[in-house]
């Protein structure tokens, strides 16, 4: 079992995939606003690969938001 903290990322920005017994989940938002400079951007980047252990398939893994 492994929680990452997604919150502030809405469901679609999120990437799960499993490869060579990784779990890589990969989490990206951009968010471009007005100010009275022009406009503004905001990015924020989730990056974190988990070695599955051994005896568990890669077709075992299932995740959940």
């Amino acid at each position: 079992l492994a929680l990452i903290d997604v919150k502030g990322f809405d469901p679609k920005e999120v990437s799960v995939t499993v490869k060579d017994r990784k779990v890589k989940v990969v989490a990206e938002h951009e968010e471009e606003f007005s100010t009275s400079r022009g406009k503004e951007y905001n990015y924020k980047n989730i990056s974190q690969e988990i070695s599955l252990p051994s005896g568990v398939s890669e077709d075992e893994v299932t995740y959940s938001l």
